[in-house]
């Protein structure tokens, strides 16, 4: 049986760091929305513009192009899954895209578990200002109010499985979430 594993969370929760993390302890593959994002911003020359031209890493385009990275990446898991290999998905995934997860879930037969990431609010605000990206993401365009009230959404989307809620926080945490998948995944 194959096994899809759906990192989400709001931004600066640890969702990157983590799947890079498990993908390496769990060998498998993993496919992370911003990588795909970052690649399309690249690979469309949209951070190129002329003097006085506005920039189109703007929010509406940054949300475009977080859709397409999504859809993208469910393809991407869904050859995975049909290969027979399980494989990690991560993002800032929402409850518009449960119907993608749960159809390739369906196509593939495979097992989901989801792995909510937060931390505490203040934590995402500190963590979100530190970090310097990649220049497709108009994190300057974020509000420290945006980002609390993101920090206190669901962690899990209405999808049937095992959900492990990790906190980005806590020192202990990833041991404890790697054995309990590790437990899963048996």
């Amino acid at each position: 049986m194959t096994d899809l594993m759906i990192i989400l969370g709001v931004p600066a929760s640890g969702k990157t760091t983590l799947a890079r993390q498990l993908a390496a302890a769990l060998s498998v593959p993993c496919l992370c929305k911003d990588d795909v994002k970052e690649a399309l911003f690249d690979a469309f020359g949209m951070g190129e513009r002329a003097p006085g031209e506005r920039t189109p890493s703007d929010r509406a385009a940054s949300k475009r192009l977080s859709e397409a990275s999504f859809a993208a990446l469910l393809r991407l898991a869904r050859i995975q899954l049909e290969a027979g290999l399980s494989c990690l998905v991560e993002g800032n995934w929402r409850p518009n895209h449960a119907d993608g997860l749960r159809a390739v879930l369906e196509a593939t037969g495979a097992r989901v578990a989801q792995i909510g990431c937060h931390s505490p609010p203040l934590e995402i605000v500190r963590r979100f200002r530190a970090r310097r990206r990649h220049p497709g993401h108009p994190d300057a365009e974020v509000s420290e109010d945006e980002l609390k009230r993101a920090s206190a959404q669901p962690l899990f989307l209405e999808l049937e499985g095992a959900r492990f809620a990790y906190d980005g926080a806590a020192p202990a945490a990833y041991e404890e979430l790697l054995r309990q998948l590790k437990l899963w995944r048996l």
